[in-house]
């Protein structure tokens, strides 16, 4: 009966934890890195900021790190009764095969590069409380990750990728975002050599953390289109032909694509940095 107790208790525990994907490999890698390459004076405002944790009034979604604060916005979509107007934040999709607009699907600021330009000068604004900059951080740490994820801003009019019934290998019953978002994302951080997770020197610094929001939301398109669609579709996704009604991503697919997966990585850390030494570092 006791160990009956403690594996329905484990069992429990493991039910009440939020869905980790993108969120704990992608967001939580994005901070750390961020974290290893802002400076000293960032750090020290970032820790300021996080005192202010329950004037968020969120005790089920800690923010102790900026680590937490990239996950917070995912993590709060538990109660859609209070934070259901932000679920459209979280993206800027487009058809891959239609001309690319940095302002399309953007109206009233409701889209992914909206929100990281509101949430950054929010940050930057001392004048402000503490806890709505704290809030502002967790938006804009998110966000620069979501950005940065290629289903977030191409797709074929399917939701991100979320249409497409997907394996991934052999594995069948997921969809090709959530391929990207869970697997693809921990192989990427875990694999990686030398570690995503480190201080960057000024050359990759300056290599990897340029552009804008708009500029970023581009990169992730072209990459929707020219790496994942293709090769999930085993073609030019734009070159006529049924859209496939499931995909396989296959060994060689999850090969090709950790490079940029992992690219994508270390360019959000690197540039989400950039934007908090801006706000914070002064």
């Amino acid at each position: 009966m006791r160990w009956l107790a403690i594996m329905l208790a484990a069992l429990g525990a493991l039910a009440a934890r939020p869905a980790l994907a993108w969120g704990e490999f992608g967001h939580h890698a994005t901070a750390s890195i961020a974290w290893a390459n802002v400076s000293p004076q960032t750090q020290r405002a970032v820790r300021e900021l996080l005192r202010a944790e329950k004037g968020l009034g969120t005790a089920y979604c800690r923010v102790r790190s900026l680590e937490e604060a990239s996950y917070w916005p995912d993590c709060i979509r538990r109660e859609g009764w209070r934070w259901g107007y932000s679920f459209a934040w979280h993206y800027q999709t487009m058809n891959v095969c239609k001309p690319y607009d940095p302002r399309a699907n953007c109206s009233g600021g409701n889209c992914v590069t909206g929100q990281i330009e509101r949430n950054r000068r929010i940050l930057a604004d001392k004048s402000l409380p503490a806890a709505q900059r704290l809030e502002a951080l967790a938006w804009l740490t998110h966000f620069v990750g979501d950005l940065h994820m290629p289903l977030h801003s191409g797709d074929k009019d399917d939701r991100g990728g979320n249409d497409v019934a997907a394996k991934y290998g052999i594995a069948p019953g997921r969809n090709l975002h959530s391929i990207w978002d869970g697997p693809m994302a921990e192989r990427g951080v875990t694999s990686a050599v030398p570690p995503l997770i480190r201080r960057y020197t000024p050359e990759e610094r300056a290599a990897l953390n340029g552009g804008t929001s708009a500029d970023w939301g581009r990169e992730s398109w072209e990459l929707a289109r020219k790496l994942v669609y293709t090769k999930a579709f085993d073609r030019d996704p734009c070159e006529g032909g049924e859209t496939p009604k499931e995909v396989v991503w296959t060994d060689e697919d999850i090969e090709a694509s950790i490079p940029t997966l992992q690219q994508r990585i270390s360019q959000a850390g690197l540039r989400l940095a950039r934007l908090l030494d801006e706000a914070l570092g002064r």
